[in-house]
C-alpha cells in the first residue's frame, strides 16, 4: 500500500508563492507518475502538474504553465509543487496522486480518476485578492 501525505497549503495574498510537498511512503514502481491535482468548490478536479519519478519528465496544465514548477527529491520520496504569482482562481484543495508512469507519457494523468492509483488527503490553498 502506498500512502501519500500533502502539506504546505495555506492562505496567501495574490502574487505570493507557496510550495506544496507530497511525501510518498514508498515507491511501488521503478518509475511512477506523480501528479498534483486541484479541486475548487463546485468544479471538477483538474490535473495541475505531473512528473515521472524515473526520468523526471514534467507536464503542466496550461492554466499554471510558467508560474508553477513540479520537482522531486527521490532520496526523500517527496514531490514538490512550487506555485508562484498565485491568483484567486488558484484557490482549491490540492491533492497529490501516484500511478503508473504510462499515465504521464500518455497524458491521461490530466483526467486521472480517483479510483485509479493512490491519493493523498489534500491540502487547502486559499488566495485572496
Amino acid at each position: 500500500q502506498v500512502q501519500l501525505v500533502e502539506s504546505g497549503g495555506g492562505s496567501v495574498q495574490a502574487g505570493e508563492s507557496l510550495r506544496l510537498s507530497c511525501v510518498v511512503s514508498r515507491y511501488s514502481y521503478s518509475s511512477m507518475c506523480m501528479g498534483w491535482f486541484r479541486q475548487a468548490p463546485g468544479k471538477e478536479r483538474e490535473g495541475v502538474a505531473a512528473i515521472t519519478t524515473g526520468g523526471g519528465t514534467t507536464y503542466y496544465a496550461d492554466s499554471v504553465k510558467g508560474r508553477t514548477t513540479i520537482s522531486q527529491d527521490n532520496a526523500k520520496n517527496t514531490v514538490y509543487l512550487q506555485m508562484d504569482s498565485l491568483k484567486p482562481e488558484d484557490t482549491a484543495m490540492y491533492y497529490c496522486a501516484a500511478t503508473g508512469a504510462s499515465n504521464c507519457h500518455s497524458g491521461s494523468w490530466r483526467k486521472l480518476r480517483t479510483d485509479v492509483g493512490y491519493w493523498g488527503q489534500g491540502t487547502q490553498v486559499t488566495v485572496s485578492s
